[in-house]
């Protein structure tokens, strides 16, 4: 078996053909959906970025227990389990995550990785001065301010050198694959993870995509919202939505050419192919733009997925009506490979969802540390908020105390103890730490905390942009028992039900 799995960031469902989007074209993701199996029902675990790949790795909820930071060195990593059992592993991505401090131990877990520098504020063109003036000249303040040497700016220089689209982060992923698929596509047993930063902010896209979704607008660069409340004109949201198709635009273009890779190498016959993302984004729906800070809508929280598996090409074109989410991604990839799944994993192997439409969980929970939980059936989706979402009375629960960008700060290392085990660590005791309301992790790392608060249900048949939440206790009342049930599986600590406010009897 050799696996290649495709995760691009914030590549919303509504963006793609296959899933009803008519804003954006994407005849590639469409031509695998012709080739693959479809799942229609799939969500998040935690968010964001690190936190929905420690729980890829795991096949756990990070949220229950801590905020985002690195693997922990009692976790079960699917890459590691298939390396030591003999299975080469591979990792290719522009992620700058994974080299801060929060993302630590996730590429060091492949036999091999590349790096593609100068995504986001990726510290790669090294410039003592910045060009102020023209920065000022081509980028609009409220996105890029030259009067801060901030992780903007150094995005604004690192541009400087994508000169041509070849230079872009992205397609240099894929040329990355391709150089991997050249010297192995004749090997057997690898994995080759595929992860490409876009269509993640700032939606950087080369020219010949962005002028084919032209918006009209004639100002300086808008392409990097603040995760705030739209205010800006409808010119200005046209342009930052243009400049987001440009970029999925991208994206299906190059992951068109690793299906021309496959069809002209014969490979469809023995390697199985997984696309999907970790989150999705608002572009200005429900008022927002952004993730984290506000409910998890759907636009955030319900994302892609669509696996090819040549033990099932009978199934071409099919789609899957049942729950999955990114957590049963980790015992899917050992299963390809017929390993057996740790007693500690949560999620669910997808794969005997691959012959036909059965389910394999009956509800999706959902969340960011300290933050609302969400928990959808597939119908319904809820959204928990606290009593009070600024009280401290969390703890978190951590071997490798960072946070995004940074370690945990003095005051909070001051509160530290040894707690006892979970039933995950293996028998390692782990640092109990005082979740203080001012620590900076998300979304307090950027100054924000949450906005648009307050538990509210929807029912995602009859009203599926969620613009009307509806009251009914018994829908409300099956949800909390499967949001429960769910924190009980995870082992979660009893401080967070007393936080939320939650019946642990339900």
């Amino acid at each position: 078996m050799r696996t290649i799995f495709v995760l691009f960031d914030s590549l919303n469902r509504s963006a793609i053909g296959a899933y009803g989007s008519e804003a954006v074209k994407t005849p590639n993701f469409d031509r695998f959906a012709a080739r693959a199996v479809t799942f229609d029902k799939h969500y998040v675990g935690s968010l964001p970025c690190m936190p929905a790949r420690r729980d890829m790795h795991s096949g756990r909820l990070n949220f229950t227990h801590r905020s985002w930071g690195p693997l922990e060195p009692f976790d079960n990593s699917f890459v590691q389990i298939l390396k030591e059992s003999g299975i080469y592993t591979h990792l290719i991505s522009d992620h700058l995550h994974y080299f801060e401090d929060g993302g630590h131990g996730f590429h060091t877990k492949f036999s091999s990785y590349d790096f593609i520098r100068g995504q986001e504020y990726d510290p790669w063109v090294a410039m003592v001065e910045a060009p102020v003036e023209r920065i000022r000249e081509r980028f609009d303040e409220r996105h890029y301010d030259p009067a801060k040497r901030d992780k903007r700016i150094q995005h604004a220089i690192n541009r400087e050198a994508m000169v041509e689209e070849q230079d872009f982060p992205g397609p240099r992923c894929f040329r990355s694959a391709f150089e991997f698929l050249d010297r192995n596509r004749n090997a057997d047993e690898w994995f080759l993870m595929l992860e490409c930063f876009d269509p993640h902010e700032p939606f950087h896209a080369p020219e010949r995509f962005k002028a084919a979704y032209d918006a009209g607008y004639n100002g300086r660069i808008l392409d990097w919202p603040h995760y705030e409340r739209v205010v800006e004109s409808p010119e200005e949201i046209a342009e930052i939505r243009a400049n987001y198709a440009a970029l999925v635009a991208m994206c299906d273009e190059y992951f068109g050419r690793l299906i021309d890779y496959l069809d002209a190498n014969d490979m469809w016959k023995d390697t199985c192919v997984v696309l999907s993302t970790d989150h999705g984004f608002l572009l200005s729906e429900h008022g927002w733009w952004g993730k984290s800070r506000m409910p998890y809508y759907e636009e955030i929280s319900h994302i892609p997925l669509m696996i090819y598996h040549p033990a099932h090409v009978d199934q071409a074109g099919t789609r899957r009506s049942h729950l999955t989410q990114t957590t049963d991604l980790m015992p899917t990839f050992l299963g390809l490979y017929g390993l057996p799944v740790p007693e500690e994993v949560r999620g669910h192997s997808i794969l005997p969802m691959l012959p036909a439409d059965e389910p394999i969980r009956s509800a999706a929970v959902f969340g960011i540390f300290a933050g609302p939980i969400g928990v959808t059936d597939g119908d319904w989706a809820l959204y928990h908020y606290p009593p009070d979402i600024t009280r401290e009375g969390l703890v978190e629960y951590t071997l490798a105390p960072s946070h995004m960008i940074a370690p945990f700060a003095v005051d909070e290392l001051r509160t530290a103890r040894l707690v006892p085990p979970f039933d995950f660590t293996k028998g390692a005791p782990l640092l109990g730490i005082d979740a203080l309301k001012d620590a900076k992790r998300v979304p307090n790392n950027d100054g924000f905390g949450y906005e648009d608060l307050g538990t509210r249900l929807y029912d995602l048949k009859r009203d599926p942009r969620q613009r009307d939440p509806v009251t009914d206790p018994k829908v409300s009342e099956a949800l909390y028992r499967e949001l429960v049930q769910e924190l009980k599986a995870h082992d979660t600590p009893a401080e967070v039900y007393r936080w939320y406010e939650l019946n642990c009897a339900t």
